[in-house]
């Protein structure tokens, strides 16, 4: 195997890998936003009594959501098949 395929694939991989834990962050904090406008704030309910933890989780759905508006037209299939249009 030649050593740049390799890093293309390990480069590939980290960034699917990265697209799905921002998905998966974003889905997380848009529920909660949603829950929040009800009266419920699940992450405070869950980690209310670890007030660093709780902002570290929405430091990290605010860096996805970042994350994914910065890199979402390369990886979304959508974006990628409109832009050949």
């Amino acid at each position: 195997m030649h050593i740049s395929h390799y890093y293309q694939v390990t480069y590939i991989s980290t960034m699917k890998t990265l697209h799905m834990v921002a998905f998966i962050l974003l889905v997380v904090g848009g529920v909660n936003w949603g829950l929040t406008a009800l009266g419920w704030n699940v992450v405070n309910m869950l980690l209310g009594s670890w007030p660093t933890v709780e902002t570290v989780v929405y430091v990290l759905v605010g860096l996805a959501a970042v994350f994914e508006a910065a890199t979402h037209r390369s990886a979304c299939k959508t974006c990628e098949s409109a832009q050949t249009m």
